[in-house]
């Protein structure tokens, strides 16, 4: 980031009778990660996402884990999209579209991004229902689609070959790190990408 630059960053507490959630995220940042959610595979995997997308990213979550993941999974998900909705403000001087294809062993994954305030989840992605620690891998769906609709995304995601779920999964998070880094890097011109003029 050059001097003077505005610093892009969001930060949400969120506090339900289910979750009690503080996040900050910086978009300008070196893949620091310090994120506690009480569920180690979320954990992994966002920060995963945090170095591969070079941002700054800092989480401490409570949740109802004796229920079971799921609610501090979505959770976390909400307040990360609406952390990347703040951090982006009127979304200008951004390229606005990002892709990534990242490879995990035998696994190879597409994510692709628009930034478009129209928010919609493809999730082309068939796993088996299986717990990962205490993960189970239909919360990976859930997160997305969480994220997608608070941080105003269009989100595909493709699985296009793999086995292990583990690894399928760190595949996504790893090239959703990266379509969101590419999608949010500065370009010329101020205003929002769109012929409309806004998004």
């Amino acid at each position: 980031m050059t001097t003077g630059q505005q610093v892009r960053s969001g930060e949400i507490n969120r506090k339900t009778t289910e979750t009690d959630i503080s996040l900050k995220l910086g978009l300008d940042g070196t893949g620091y990660a310090a994120i506690k959610s009480g569920v180690g595979f979320l954990d992994h995997m966002l920060t995963l996402f945090t170095v591969h997308g070079s941002f700054d990213l800092d989480i401490a979550a409570h949740g109802d884990l004796e229920v079971d993941d799921h609610h501090t999974v979505e959770d976390v998900g909400i307040c990360l999209g609406q952390a990347l909705a703040g951090a982006l403000g009127d979304k200008g001087g951004i390229n606005r579209y990002g892709s990534s294809y990242v490879p995990m062993d035998e696994t190879l994954a597409r994510v692709v991004v628009d930034i478009s305030n129209r928010p919609y989840l493809h999730y082309g992605v068939q796993l088996e229902d299986q717990k990962i620690g205490t993960f189970d891998t239909a919360l990976a769906k859930e997160f997305l689609r969480a994220l997608a609709l608070h941080g105003g995304l269009t989100l595909h995601v493709d699985l296009l070959h793999g086995e292990n779920a583990h690894h399928i999964i760190e595949a996504v998070f790893k090239a959703l790190g990266r379509a969101l880094n590419e999608a949010t890097t500065g370009r010329h011109g101020a205003s929002a990408l769109s012929s409309k003029g806004s998004l």
